[in-house]
């Protein structure tokens, strides 16, 4: 977690690459982002997610949910129908980020109801630049905004 005098943005990632992981986690970082996360590294995992805040409220729901399409044991697509059906999550962006580049691929997921669809990069400086897309996005989930 990184701390700031600003609103700490809570955030669910559901990533199966821990190096993709360490460089979201740092790409936030980087954008001077104050924030929580929470990782599934499957699909079942978050799907487990999905269940746990199905019928909270709103104030439990994370601020950004960031979702690999190609995850193990259900893929991003089938999360991204999921989360669009949980009533507490039907506001909250989704940025899918993945290393697919099909325009299938992006038109689903954005027909879906993604926010944002970004291919994963292949070098680390085009990597900590989407931090300022999930800030740019984030802004819009802060109080007042």
């Amino acid at each position: 977690m990184t701390a700031t005098a600003h609103a700490v943005f809570r955030i669910f990632l559901a990533e199966d690459n821990p190096a993709d992981v360490f460089l979201i986690e740092r790409a936030l970082k980087e954008h001077n982002i104050a924030f929580d996360i929470e990782v599934a590294e499957n699909g079942k995992q978050a799907l487990s997610f999905l269940r746990r805040l199905d019928g909270s409220i709103a104030e439990s729901a994370p601020s950004l949910i960031v979702l690999d399409l190609n995850l193990p044991q259900h893929d991003g697509a089938e999360i991204l129908q999921r989360i669009r059906q949980t009533s507490v999550l039907s506001s909250v962006p989704v940025v899918v980020l993945t290393s697919s580049d099909s325009p299938r691929d992006q038109h689903t997921a954005l027909q879906s109801g993604a926010s944002r669809y970004i291919r994963k990069p292949s070098n680390l400086q085009e990597f900590m630049a989407i931090g300022a897309a999930l800030k740019e996005l984030l802004a819009g989930t802060a109080p007042g905004s």
